[in-house]
This record gives structure tokens, sequence and C-alpha cells, in this order.
């Protein structure tokens, strides 16, 4: 479930929700994106290395950075990107 909660011209917030075995593939994104974890665990790899934020805690993905984002469990996060 993708929800989007704001749309400015210099930032976007997305709420997302994932159910156990869902997962975004490898890509790759123009600007820097901040994932805040509301529920549950993630499992976030970064340019090969593979983070698990839980609830309350929150990852930087930098401008260009190849990531993936994969849920072993439920779990809902706040997805902020930031243009420019």
């Amino acid at each position: 479930v993708i929800n989007p909660l704001s749309r400015l011209h210099t930032v976007s917030i997305t709420l997302f929700a994932f159910d156990a075995g869902q997962r975004l593939s490898d890509h790759t994104a123009p600007f820097d994106a901040v994932l805040q974890i509301v529920d549950g665990e993630a499992e976030i790899m970064i340019e090969g290395e593979l983070y698990h934020p839980k609830a309350g805690e929150m990852i930087i993905i930098p401008q260009g950075a190849l990531h993936a984002v994969n849920a072993h469990q439920r779990f809902k996060m706040i997805l902020t990107m930031i243009r420019g």
C-alpha cells in the first residue's frame, strides 16, 4: 500500500505498508531520501550493505545510491524525498 501524504515542489512524504514477503527491487533515486520505520522491522540494502531499522529508527539513502527494501515481516515506513 502506498499513500502519498504530501507532495510539494521540494519534498514528498509517502507512507508505505509492506506485508511479509513483499519487496522493492534494486533501484536508485535522483534525490536524498529519509526512511522512518513506524511499525515492525525492515531490511534495507544500500550499496550492497544490509540494514535492519526497527520502529522508531530512521535511515538516510543518499542521492543515486543503489538500494532495495525487503519485508521479512509486516512493517510500515514513511519515505521523505528531499528534492534539491
